[in-house]
């Protein structure tokens, strides 16, 4: 898959009514390799202030997905697990980045690492994720 297919693929995100709500971008879409970010608001924080943990497994899930997608065409997310390292708090933005581990013609396997970016460039590893994604159809 082409790296041509990220204007396609952003044109999916933004057709996902859940993502546009939170403002998710996808940063990068190439061969076994997504990447998705968004933006840390205050609508996104838990009582503790830190980011809800529904907001980082979304975007694990998406990411995987989207991974998967770059190896298998339309995919869905067949499982994963997620595990939080630390919370998410005082971030500028939330970036997961999906790496496929292997595939076959109708699901792959893929790892997702979810960071917070702080200002001045700092990046904390805040969950990592793996999942089973399927071709769909």
């Amino acid at each position: 898959m082409s790296t041509d297919l990220l204007p396609l693929a952003r044109q999916i995100l933004a057709g996902q009514a859940f993502s546009a709500l939170l403002g998710t971008e996808l940063e990068v879409f190439e061969p076994g390799r997504a990447e998705l970010s968004l933006a840390v608001r205050p609508q996104l924080l838990q009582q503790h202030g830190f980011v809800h943990g529904g907001v980082l497994s979304y975007l694990a899930d998406n990411a995987l997905t989207f991974a998967g997608g770059t190896v298998l065409g339309d995919s869905l997310t067949a499982e994963y697990k997620i595990n939080y390292l630390r919370p998410a708090k005082d971030a500028q933005r939330l970036l997961a980045v999906a790496t496929v581990l292997g595939s076959g013609k109708t699901q792959a396997v893929v790892r997702c690492d979810v960071f917070t970016l702080h200002e001045g460039g700092e990046r904390k590893q805040v969950a990592a994720a793996q999942g089973t994604i399927r071709k769909a159809g």
